[in-house]
């Protein structure tokens, strides 16, 4: 590669939200190669102290992870969940009573003021408090009665991609452990994550569909909800396409109205029980004659207007969305360059949003 090849490479939009993106198999594997030991020591000590209630804090990307362990930890170990107002602290001065309940705070950073004082006052309050950042020595995590790091590596995109997996992963891990598992169903996960990131020339050309999009609407159900709220943030903080994310069940309570045959619709369908219960959804968006794009297993796929198929056989319904999530950050980053954008650049962002 010539000087000049090299430099235009380096100065490419969004060449580094793309690197990120890409390194995502390996930070799978380095989780479950050097992470998982410490994950599941924190998880005995964890489920010594036999929590009754968690709360989950956390902001933005990092908030679409916290729901996800939110469904991990009410289907898994029958554990009330609940997710964290931080305001009723940090701005009204409240002091809950959280004596046998565990908070875990997930951030990317671990420096954003209002959580870092969420999980102080947390901790004061008789909670069992833990971090899951990519961030060891962060402030949150100096907070913190407990920390996992995430193992990331330095992501420096503003659009994050490769700490949201690693959180997925590291949650489910941690999950896993406090219900004496060893999490060793996902070890499958690089590979797949590999062999799904190869096919971006098939997300390039779903991506032609939404160059002029006004507005989409991505829904799921189950685990896949998380997901389906994720890749409406990447979208709109990428492409700045007003991207609207729905359970299945809540678009049917109203949302749907806005649904007609020029309205993209992505349907993230797990292969399981959130699948089927999405089902009836997939069926009335046929109906209303919504461009409806699968993101799921074959047959799904097959059923609708387009879509990516999943490698997702004999991979358990709770850790398909560490997949799901693949082909919609590259859609992002796909729709965000035709519509000559710079991914890696969002407008009025920060990588660390300090809020308090």
């Amino acid at each position: 590669m010539s000087a000049n090849q090299s430099a235009e490479q380096s100065e490419r939009p969004g060449r580094i939200m793309s690197g990120e993106m890409a390194e995502q198999p390996e930070v799978l594997r380095r989780i479950l190669d050097r992470g998982a030991p410490q994950i599941h020591e924190v998880a005995r000590a964890i489920a010594a102290r036999e929590p009754r209630f968690v709360l989950l804090t956390a902001r933005g990307t990092s908030d679409n992870a916290a729901l996800y362990a939110k469904y991990l930890l009410e289907i898994q170990l029958g554990l009330p969940c609940g997710l964290t107002s931080m305001s009723t602290t940090t701005a009204y001065g409240a002091r809950p009573r959280l004596r046998d309940v565990l908070v875990i705070t997930v951030s990317q950073s671990g420096g954003s003021p209002d959580l870092v004082a969420s999980a102080r006052a947390a901790r004061e309050a008789g909670a069992v408090t833990l971090a899951v950042t990519n961030n060891p020595d962060s402030p949150l995590a100096a907070v913190s009665e407990f920390h996992i790091d995430i193992l990331a590596g330095p992501e420096k995109a503003l659009p994050a991609t490769k700490t949201y997996t690693a959180s997925l992963l590291a949650l489910h891990l941690l999950v896993a452990g406090l219900r004496g598992g060893d999490g060793a169903a996902a070890d499958r996960l690089p590979a797949l994550a590999e062999q799904i990131l190869a096919r971006r020339d098939e997300v390039r050309a779903l991506a032609g569909r939404y160059r002029f999009a006004e507005r989409m609407v991505i829904t799921s159900r189950g685990y896949g909800y998380p997901t389906a709220k994720e890749a409406a943030l990447k979208l709109m903080e990428t492409s700045y396409i007003p991207a609207l994310s729905y359970s299945g069940a809540d678009l049917l309570h109203g949302p749907l109205a806005m649904v007609d045959n020029i309205s993209p619709v992505i349907a993230v369908v797990t292969d399981g029980k959130g699948g089927q219960a999405l089902q009836p959804v997939l069926d009335r968006l046929r109906g209303r004659g919504a461009d409806l794009v699968v993101v799921g297993p074959r047959p799904q796929v097959a059923a609708a207007s387009a879509g990516f198929v999943l490698p997702v056989a004999g991979v358990p319904e709770d850790l398909q969305p560490i997949l799901e999530i693949l082909p919609l950050q590259l859609l992002a980053y796909e729709v965000t360059i035709a519509r000559g954008q710079d991914p890696d650049a969002p407008r009025a962002l920060a990588k660390v949003t300090e809020t308090h």
